[in-house]
């Protein structure tokens, strides 16, 4: 009988434990900083450069990133082992991601909009027309990543639409971002941030609309949250950059935040269980570790 009052005041006791803290080290680009803040908020490593558009911690722990002119990778000292300059038909360049290849995908915007995959040497080995149905480079398209399949997920601001390029330019695949259940044109839900899960899904941030959003394949919305799910705090500003992490939880890059909360993480039923509230705004995002263990999977 001792034993078992035992085991439930143990187990009592464990269930009044509070939660512990959440806390993440990433890296970030923004228009103050590019670089990796520590799960403290302090400044780990600094790229010398702000206003960085996309970047990713690299495996091996290089550091790749894109400004609107130039792709680099850096060792940790700084040290550059890659570089592509925009070329001259464009006027920026929106994407930088490692392959499985080796290769880089980088996409450039302006008259010739393109996606490419360049070789170490920094030659060009994959080319892909796009079509964003503008001629604003600014507003072109943003977070491309290549899939499983081959094929590349592009997110065109103005055209309202998620596209799935074959290699050879071909659409085979469009997500229309401005649903009437999400507000229709009105509420410029543009596509900013396009992430296929594991489930086939796209996770897709929509920049003035201030929502993120689940498609499942055939482009139906199987989730949403808002600032209508967080009247008080309104975290959502301009989300851009995200990532889901291995829990489900989603984390989301406010980038015209002048609030305290920059960067959030929401669960599936929408609740915010950590929030970023330092000095630098977010443009994109990526989690490297939560109370010390690393991400092993990275979804961004």
């Amino acid at each position: 009988m001792f034993r078992l009052c035992s085991i439930y005041c143990l187990l009592w006791m464990c269930a009044a434990l509070p939660a512990e803290e959440i806390r993440h080290s990433f890296f970030i680009a923004g228009p103050t900083f590019t670089g990796i803040i520590a799960e403290d908020g302090s400044e780990q490593w600094d790229s010398g450069r702000p206003a960085a558009r996309d970047g990713f911690v690299l495996p091996g722990g290089n550091i790749l990133i894109a400004w609107s002119d130039e792709v680099k990778e850096f060792t940790p000292a700084h040290d550059v082992v890659f570089a592509y300059k925009l070329s001259s038909l464009n006027k920026e360049i929106g994407t930088a991601v490692r392959l499985a290849t080796g290769r880089t995908l980088i996409t450039e915007l302006g008259e010739k909009p393109r996606l490419l995959e360049v070789n170490a040497d920094g030659s060009i080995a994959v080319e892909c027309q796009l079509l964003p149905e503008t001629d604003n480079a600014h507003m072109q398209t943003r977070m491309a990543r290549k899939l499983a399949s081959g094929n590349y997920l592009v997110p065109h601001l103005l055209a309202f639409q998620v596209k799935e390029y074959k290699p050879d330019g071909e659409v085979v695949r469009s997500i229309a971002t401005d649903l009437p259940e999400l507000g229709g044109r009105a509420a410029e839900n543009w596509p900013f941030t396009a992430i296929e899960l594991s489930n086939g899904r796209v996770l897709v941030n929509l920049t003035h609309g201030n929502k993120t959003v689940e498609f499942d394949k055939t482009g139906r919305v199987v989730w949403q949250v808002s600032n209508a799910d967080f009247p008080e705090q309104k975290p959502f500003a301009d989300p851009c950059g995200g990532q889901r992490l291995p829990n489900g939880n989603t984390v989301i890059a406010s980038y015209a935040s002048q609030g305290p909360i920059k960067v959030f993480e929401v669960t599936p039923d929408k609740k915010i269980v950590w929030t970023y509230t330092g000095p630098h705004r977010a443009h994109e995002i990526q989690v490297l570790t939560t109370n010390g263990q690393p991400i092993s999977e990275v979804l961004k």
